[in-house]
C-alpha cells in the first residue's frame, strides 16, 4: 500500500453492522508512501497514527494518479 498527502483512507467494517471509516491522510512519514500515516477522520474529526490493515484501501486525492 502507497498513499500521499491528501489521498483518502478508506476503512471497510469487517463485522456486521460496523460502519465504514473514512479519513483524509494528512501525513506520510516515509519517503516511498508505505504505512503508518496520519489520518484526519471525516467522522470525528479526530487524527490518529494509522496502520492499514487488509480491510483498508487507499483512494487517490486530486493531483496525482492511483497508486
Amino acid at each position: 500500500m502507497n498513499a500521499h498527502v491528501g489521498d483518502r483512507l478508506v476503512l471497510e467494517g469487517i463485522h456486521v453492522g460496523d460502519p465504514r471509516r473514512v479519513g483524509v491522510i494528512v501525513e506520510v512519514p516515509h519517503p516511498d508512501g508505505t504505512p503508518p500515516y496520519r489520518v484526519h477522520w471525516e467522522d470525528s474529526g479526530h487524527e490518529a497514527l494509522v496502520f492499514p490493515g487488509p480491510e483498508a484501501r487507499v483512494e487517490p486525492g486530486t493531483g496525482h494518479p492511483a497508486s
